[in-house]
């Protein structure tokens, strides 16, 4: 069963977030067990190349899931023509945004993707296979990251072909002159807009924490698509553990 399957069959599915070009990163995270890994192109220095080689190695072990560094066709064509598992768009503030989003994700006519030759028709080899599943199988994450879009969920959460809503707290609180105060309540107030009323649309959320202590409340409200931690941070943080003991 493919991620977006497993997405769309409700299971918890654990990912962390990659920003560094390496595929040995992507491979490591991999072998530990993540279901899916969040290839971040919005703030990173992440390019089409690097995404390929790292979904390369990864492939048959977690979902490359990549978010764009901008939510326009060019992009979303590049990522999916390398064999992403499915894509997160951000900064989706509208229905028309998110019409747009899926219309570009899906080929005719369900959309308008643009079609190709890549990797992920096996270079021609496969083409046949994959337009016809691709639709079914690429998953379609949106990023609800600003007040616009807590204002709009309930026509985006009409959208069809969205297969997730990803909040995206920090984003979501500096749009709100509440940057970083992610527990704040105005803050957590519109968080739960947007879980009300996703849930009540059958629409599959998301988080993203840097520690697992700070997702599990997302897990007991019933989101599925969580993402903790980041690869910088696990060095990081692990040198420093390292660090304090030896030279406290």
């Amino acid at each position: 069963m493919n991620f977006t399957q497993r997405l769309r069959n409700n299971e918890l599915l654990v990912g962390t977030m990659l920003t560094i070009p390496a595929p040995e990163i992507a491979e490591m995270a991999a072998k530990c067990g993540f279901d899916w890994l969040f290839m971040d192109g919005e703030h990173s220095p992440l390019s089409t190349l690097d995404w390929q080689r790292m979904l390369q190695a990864v492939a048959g072990r977690s979902a490359g899931i990549i978010r764009v560094a901008a939510r326009t066709e060019r992009e979303i064509k590049k990522v999916l023509d390398i064999g992403a598992d499915g894509i997160i768009a951000p900064q989706v503030n509208s229905a028309d945004e998110a019409r747009r989003v899926v219309e570009w994700c899906r080929y005719p006519p369900q959309g308008g993707r643009g079609v190709g030759l890549a990797r992920a028709q096996g270079y021609g080899l496969d083409f046949a296979s994959y337009v016809e599943s691709a639709n079914e199988h690429v998953a379609v994450i949106i990023q609800a990251e600003h007040i616009e879009a807590v204002d709009n969920i309930e026509q985006i959460s009409q959208v069809e072909g969205i297969d997730a809503v990803f909040i995206g707290p920090y984003d979501l609180s500096a749009s709100m002159n509440k940057m970083g105060e992610i527990d704040h309540p105005e803050v957590v107030k519109a968080i739960d807009k947007v879980t009300r009323v996703c849930q009540q649309n059958d629409i599959a959320l998301g988080y993203f924490g840097v520690t697992a202590e700070s997702v599990q409340p997302y897990i007991d409200q019933g989101y599925r698509l969580i993402c903790a931690g980041v690869d910088a941070g696990f060095v990081t943080q692990g040198s420093q553990e390292v660090l304090q003991k030896l030279k406290p």
